[in-house]
C-alpha cells in the first residue's frame, strides 16, 4: 500500500486530486513547487511514488516531463486522467469588476485566455502552481487579486468562486502518469498499455517502418511524441504509447523493434485507465 505520493504544487492542486482519486485521501503528500522538486523526491527515496501530468487535451504535451521520466530512467506504472475544470476565485465580498490582477500557472491561463477576452482591465500573471494562488490570497488577505484553481482549493482556502468552468473548451482533460524508480509489479494479464522510447537512423521510411511493425502486430498507436537529441541537432528521439489485446502481440513487436532501432526503452508497462 502506498503511503506517501509527491506531486507538483499543494494541496488543492489538480495534482493532489488526481492522488486522491488513484490513491485515496488517506495517503501522504509531498508537495512540491515544481516537476524538477518533484523527481527529485522520487529519487532521494522522500516518497514512494510521483505524480506527473504529460499531456493535455487543449494545450498538448508537456514535453519537459518527458524527458524527466526519461533521463532519470523512471517507470511509469499507471496513468489517471482528471476533467479539468478551471475556476476564478478571490476574497469574499468581492466581484469580478473588483479583480485587477490573477495569477496562475501558464498552462491554466493558457487554456482560459478567451474568458479574459471580456476583462481587458484584468492583467494575467504567470506562476507556479494554481493552489498556491489560492492559499497566497488567503493568507496575505489580497483583495482585487483573483487565482484560477479547483473548487477544492477554493475550499481549503476559503475563497468565494467568481465564475466556473472558464477554461475556452469545457471538456477539458489532463492525463496524469504515476512513476516509481522501479518497475510496475502488475500482472502480464492486466498490462494493456505500454509507454516507449526509440531513436532511428536518420534514413527515409524507418519511422514508417517501426510502425507498421506496431500495426502488424495488432498494436494501436494511441500517442507519438518527437523529441530533439540536444547533443544531436536535428535528429529526435520519439515516445509512443500503445495499447493492445494481449500482452504477447507487446512483446513480438518490443523484439522487433529493439533490433531496428538505434536505441530502446520501455518507459512502463501498465494498465490503461481510459478505453
Amino acid at each position: 500500500m502506498i503511503k506517501t505520493v509527491a506531486i507538483q504544487g499543494i494541496k488543492g492542486s489538480f495534482h493532489h486530486i488526481v492522488s486522491q482519486d488513484y490513491f485515496g485521501a488517506q495517503t501522504a503528500i509531498n508537495e512540491c513547487l515544481s516537476f524538477d522538486d518533484t523527481v527529485d523526491a522520487l529519487l532521494v527515496g522522500k516518497t514512494e511514488v510521483a505524480i506527473m501530468a504529460l499531456e493535455n487535451s487543449i494545450a498538448g504535451s508537456i514535453i519537459p516531463n518527458y524527458a524527466l521520466i526519461d533521463n532519470h530512467n523512471l517507470h511509469i506504472v499507471g496513468e489517471h486522467y482528471l476533467d479539468i475544470q478551471h475556476n476564478l476565485m478571490a476574497l469574499p465580498n468581492q466581484n469580478i469588476e473588483d479583480i485587477k490582477e490573477v495569477y496562475s500557472h501558464p498552462m491554466a491561463l493558457l487554456q482560459c485566455k478567451a474568458f479574459f477576452k471580456n476583462y481587458p482591465h484584468i492583467k494575467l500573471v504567470e506562476d507556479k502552481d494554481t493552489a498556491d494562488v489560492a492559499k497566497r490570497i488567503q493568507e496575505n488577505n489580497l483583495k482585487g487579486v483573483a487565482a484560477i484553481a479547483s473548487k477544492l482549493a477554493a475550499s481549503i482556502f476559503k475563497l468565494n468562486i467568481l465564475a466556473e468552468g472558464i477554461q475556452t473548451i469545457k471538456h477539458n482533460e489532463t492525463r496524469f502518469v504515476i512513476v516509481k524508480k522501479e518497475n510496475s509489479e502488475i500482472s502480464k494479464n492486466e498490462i494493456n498499455k505500454a509507454s516507449i522510447k526509440f531513436e532511428l537512423d536518420h534514413k527515409r521510411g524507418s519511422l514508417a517502418t517501426v510502425l507498421n511493425v506496431m500495426s502488424d502486430c495488432k498494436l494501436n498507436l494511441t500517442k507519438i511524441q518527437s523529441l530533439p537529441k540536444i547533443e544531436t541537432p536535428w535528429l529526435y528521439a520519439f515516445f509512443v504509447d500503445v495499447t493492445f489485446n494481449s500482452y504477447s502481440d507487446f512483446e513480438k513487436a518490443k523484439s522487433i523493434m529493439e533490433i531496428m532501432a538505434t536505441h530502446f526503452k520501455v518507459l512502463g508497462e501498465y494498465k490503461n485507465a481510459k478505453k
